[in-house]
């Protein structure tokens, strides 16, 4: 990694500003972070991965997803170059908002395929329920049911399991007692421990009243019973909530032979750092964006140096707040909008038209903060696609 008192870049470019004026902004000296793992890391992280769409497909985006595999795969690989895990068909590859069932199955098919192929490099993929309609599910048993089958098609392919929140349950579970039903019946019938994903209604409102209640404290009360019942049964939690002391409160009430793995994109690098009680892992949707970052800052981490630790991660923690911001449930465009820019795919084109979803300013924001995290592996790359979206928005360079 490039070291301070480097000068300052002579790249600039012509941004939007508040009021509807425009800016130069002159890019800061790069910082060069290793393309591979360097040295053995002491937390298990996963990067929530994206999809990379097929921008010449002829399909309409909001109805249809079309999947480019092979720039998908090549992300993924480069998520395992670096030592990372890779968090399979999540909130952050659409799953539910643009992404459904079959076309996840095949996802999680070929990426467990290629992490065979590296020899069984690190991935964890999503069983859900969102192959039946919420309006659909009339009972808790219609639940299950969904469950078993996901369950079952991912465990025939060779995956391991992440347990996403159901929508479906989040309509029809009344109390503590229906959330129990589903999870014990469930995790009784998994084939290896399993990595249960808790995630707010930030990121998706249809989740609103998981566990039974709007009471956060006694949401936490049921899914810690439930967790610590089936402890043989769970890897981690992942909780998503974005609320660093309820997530910090949780892991030391967890059996300890289970894993709070954060999913906290606004507080992770003090989380993951953790104190003289605990810390956390990880598995995070802000690592696709900033996965060379990361792994770097973890294997500092790892070998003792928590000051090169936090000097790599904090700057990037403004960074993912922006990104993560409300409309929390938006940010894979920003994620989307990262790989772009860092040249892991020729276009900003997303699934069910995503790209759309976030405003010119946002964008500019995201430029100027990965910049000032040295977070651009080619900010001449940067620079240049860039200017091509604002010109499309209007900001001729």
């Amino acid at each position: 990694m490039n070291k301070p008192g480097l000068p300052v870049s002579t790249m600039s470019l012509k941004l939007p500003t508040d009021g509807g004026g425009t800016k130069i902004y002159r890019l800061a000296a790069s910082r060069v972070f290793p393309a591979k793992l360097q040295s053995p890391l002491n937390r298990v992280a996963f990067s929530a991965a994206h999809v990379v769409a097929d921008p010449l497909a002829d399909v309409d985006p909001w109805l249809s997803a079309a999947v480019d595999w092979d720039r998908t795969i090549a992300f993924r690989e480069h998520i395992w170059d670096l030592g990372l895990g890779v968090a399979e068909a999540m909130d952050t590859a659409q799953r539910g908002m643009g992404l459904d069932w079959a076309t996840s199955l095949e996802l999680i098919t070929r990426s467990v395929n290629a992490a065979r192929a590296r020899g069984n490099a690190l991935v964890f993929s999503g069983a859900g329920t969102d192959h039946l309609a919420v309006e659909a599910a009339d009972k808790i048993d219609d639940v299950i049911r969904a469950y078993e089958e996901q369950i079952a098609a991912i465990e025939k392919v060779g995956g391991r399991i992440i347990l996403m929140a159901s929508r479906a349950l989040a309509r029809l579970g009344r109390d503590a007692d229906d959330y129990a039903n589903v999870y014990h019946r469930v995790l009784s019938q998994v084939r290896e421990p399993v990595i249960i994903h808790w995630l707010g209604d930030m990121f998706d409102p249809a989740l609103a009243n998981y566990w039974g209640t709007s009471d956060l404290d006694v949401a936490m009360d049921t899914a810690v019973d439930i967790i610590n019942a089936n402890a043989t049964k769970v890897d981690g939690i992942k909780v998503s909530l974005l609320d660093k002391q309820r997530e910090i409160d949780m892991r030391r009430r967890l059996d300890k032979r289970i894993k709070m793995y954060t999913g906290d994109d606004f507080n992770y690098a003090e989380l993951i750092a953790g104190d003289e009680h605990g810390f956390s892992h990880a598995l995070l949707g802000i690592f696709d964006a900033i996965a060379p970052a990361a792994s770097f800052a973890l294997s500092r981490l790892a070998a003792g140096d928590a000051a090169a630790f936090h000097d790599v991660l904090g700057p990037t923690v403004p960074l993912s707040r922006h990104i993560f911001k409300a409309p929390t449930r938006f940010y894979k465009t920003g994620v989307v909008f990262m790989a772009y820019l860092n040249g892991h795919q020729d276009h900003f084109t997303m699934v069910g038209g995503q790209e759309s979803a976030r405003s010119t300013l946002h964008l500019a924001k995201l430029f100027r903060l990965a910049d000032e995290a040295g977070l651009f592996a080619d900010p001449e790359l940067a620079t240049r696609r860039m200017k091509a979206v604002l010109a499309v928005r209007g900001i001729e360079a």
